[in-house]
């Protein structure tokens, strides 16, 4: 028996805290497990959602180049985008979701017109040009989504691991061994009742000879 379990009124007291402790670590956990599980079914649901959006805007955005090159040719639309001037930028930032950090990525274009002239070109190019903005900014989105789901779910199997054990051996083991060291204090007392009631009884024998 470790010295912890001894049974005495200083032990009883360290280990009822310890239990009171490991309760409301698990409510938090339990709280923390459910709102991460939320926000990851929300997630899942946007990246399936993305997924196809990020499809759509890559069968558009193509549909438009082949327009774009039908109507006036390889060499044309070599030339226009030779020309075609706009910057693009990715900035990454962070976010916090129950202390676990996910990714935040914000996609921008900065044209500098005319990079062209309209003049002998069909709109099938802009069209193109703005369909592949579009769908770069929505796999940028989509590339934050599955990211921030592999943390989180991570996080989640973290979070579920560590409600397990407190669920099915801290909160246990602490409860029993409270239990066993109030027993032993009580069963203490009452022999200690018993042992100075008897001596009492001794003792007024005594006085009565």
């Amino acid at each position: 028996m470790s010295v912890r379990n001894v049974a005495t009124k200083t032990n009883l007291m360290n280990l009822s805290r310890e239990l009171e402790f490991a309760r409301l670590g698990y409510e938090l956990l339990d709280q923390k497990r459910n709102i991460l599980v939320l926000e990851l079914l929300a997630m899942v649901d946007q990246a399936a959602d993305y997924e196809k959006q990020v499809q759509k805007a890559l069968v558009t955005a193509f549909s438009s180049f082949e327009q774009s090159v039908l109507n006036g040719g390889k060499l044309q639309l070599m030339n226009v985008t030779g020309a075609v001037d706009i910057d693009s930028s990715i900035t990454l930032r962070q976010r916090k979701v129950m202390g676990v950090r996910l990714p935040v990525v914000e996609t921008e274009f900065h044209e500098n017109p005319p990079y062209f002239s309209p003049a002998g070109t069909s709109f099938w190019v802009d069209d193109s040009i703005e369909g592949f903005k579009n769908a770069l900014k929505l796999m940028g989105r989509l590339a934050e989504l599955k990211v921030s789901i592999f943390r989180l779910a991570r996080e989640v199997k973290r979070t579920i691991r560590k409600v397990n054990a407190l669920e099915r051996i801290a909160i246990p083991e602490l409860d029993i061994a409270v239990k066993q060291i109030r027993d032993r204090l009580e069963e203490n007392e009452r022999e200690m009742f018993t042992l100075m009631k008897l001596v009492k009884t001794r003792l007024e024998q005594k006085e009565g000879l």
